[in-house]
């Protein structure tokens, strides 16, 4: 009798078991396919792996295929093209394609950080860093028109240092920015996390400022689509938005620790404890918003920020380029 019921008891765990896997393979199954190409790979994003492996993405009925883009130019034309169906970059990308006469051209529906994410890395060890410092020395500065270096013209400007007074470097891809530092070239660098934590321990440079700390509040890493991808899926735009606000939240609520815990498997060759100190540099400098909306006054402080580096003349009204979910 015993052996009868524990066959019975086995049947139905079983039965369970085949139930769950069928079920969840016809949850996958519904869930909408979105393509989204990412300006750089970086605990700078947390949030967005967060809604990632939390499965905010699936709660809302999202299946995000994450493809990395490096450089916002190589986002927007993947968007352009149709290969992706959202771009996520710096919001002056938006601003060159409307410039550019696109007619479908791109609008920002949610920004994820407002602030610069590189940090100044230094060649030598300055324990009294200050801009100060930069003159007569070569800079690997970024690509021109992107953001790190537009904020990074931006703050010498403003802090009364020239553009002859010391030497920008805009030739380098930023795919390749920390290994021509290592290969020799130049005294300080533009760098995001991990890498500039990594280029600390391995003893080639030492992290002496943050850029996004300089710079202001802008919305610096935001999610914009076609006009006529918008218009035809805005319950889409909706819920990828949403998903992406449980990820804001999430890494505001909780700490370091937790928030690198769910992220590691992003940065597999990057040491927890690396992860850790990024997070908590991220934090330390109000890198990421309370929310996905960003004020008129952050986007026009952005396009300060693009005058400066005379990269546009006018400023583009705030109500043309950013969508406003209902």
């Amino acid at each position: 009798m015993k052996k009868i019921y524990y066959q019975i008891i086995f049947i139905f765990i079983i039965f369970l078991v085949a139930c769950i896997l069928l079920f969840s393979k016809k949850d996958e199954s519904t869930l909408q396919k979105v393509r989204v190409s990412e300006v750089a790979h970086s605990i700078f994003y947390a949030p967005q792996y967060v809604a990632i492996h939390n499965n905010y993405f699936k709660e809302e009925g999202i299946d995000i295929e994450l493809i990395l883009g490096n450089g916002a130019d190589k986002v927007v034309a993947s968007v352009l093209s149709g290969d992706v169906d959202i771009g996520f970059s710096g919001s002056e990308a938006t601003i060159y394609v409307y410039n550019g006469g696109e007619k479908d051209y791109l609008k920002t529906f949610a920004q994820l950080t407002q602030k610069d994410g590189s940090f100044i890395v230094s060649r030598e060890k300055k324990d009294n860093f200050t801009l100060n410092d930069l003159k007569g020395k070569y800079y690997i500065a970024g690509r021109i028109g992107g953001m790190p270096f537009m904020t990074l013209k931006y703050i010498l400007n403003q802090s009364g240092i020239k553009d002859d007074e010391l030497t920008l470097d805009t030739s380098i891809a930023f795919s390749s920015m920390a290994s021509s530092f290592i290969g020799g070239i130049g005294d300080y660098v533009s760098l995001f996390e991990p890498t500039a934590t990594n280029m600390v321990n391995q003893g080639y440079g030492y992290i002496v400022a943050s850029l996004g700390e300089l710079g202001g509040t802008v919305p610096y890493t935001s999610y914009s689509a076609r006009t006529s991808f918008i218009e035809k899926n805005p319950e889409l735009i909706k819920k990828f938005t949403k998903a992406i606000q449980k990820g804001i939240d999430f890494v505001n609520s909780h700490d370091a620790k937790e928030i690198a815990e769910i992220i590691k498997v992003e940065f597999p060759d990057t040491d927890i404890k690396d992860i850790i100190s990024a997070i908590n540099q991220y934090k330390s400098v109000n890198t990421w918003p309370k929310n996905t909306d960003f004020s008129k006054e952050s986007f026009n402080h952005m396009q300060d920020i693009m005058i400066n580096a005379k990269e546009i003349t006018d400023k583009v009204s705030y109500e043309d380029l950013i969508y406003k979910i209902k």
